[in-house]
């Protein structure tokens, strides 16, 4: 059974930093894609970052770009995001997801597994 568990939001204010962790078991594709993926209040999800091959490969938002790092660790089963320089706009539940079984890492409905989340709020 996969489970993908995301740990590490909390509340802080404009101009800090946050790093999120997503333990997975049960599966073991690290050459796939894993994202984290954040739907804010009255929003629709969407695609934060996304790291692939290993680590070699890794895709941001643009919005997020030159603030966000995605990292993973392989010996932990743990995927990463940094978050610094966060802004109230950041605000939002963020989710991981693995097993990216299309070509659009940035789609919700190309993952085959999701954590619960985790809340980040951001005040300004």
């Amino acid at each position: 059974q996969v489970q993908l568990v995301e740990s590490g939001g909390g509340s802080v204010q404009a101009g800090g930093s946050l790093r999120l962790s997503c333990v997975v078991s049960g599966y073991t594709d690290s050459g796939n894609c894993m994202s984290w993926f954040r739907q804010g209040p009255g929003k629709l999800r969407e695609g934060v970052a996304a790291i692939c091959s290993g680590g070699i490969t890794k895709y941001y938002a643009d919005s997020v770009k030159g603030r966000f790092t995605i990292s993973q660790n392989n010996a932990k089963n743990t995927m990463y995001l940094q978050m610094n320089n966060l802004k109230s706009e950041d605000t939002a539940m963020y989710y991981c997801a693995a097993d990216l079984y299309g070509s659009r890492w940035f789609d919700d409905d190309e993952y085959n597994y999701w954590g619960q989340g985790t809340q980040v709020t951001v005040s300004s």
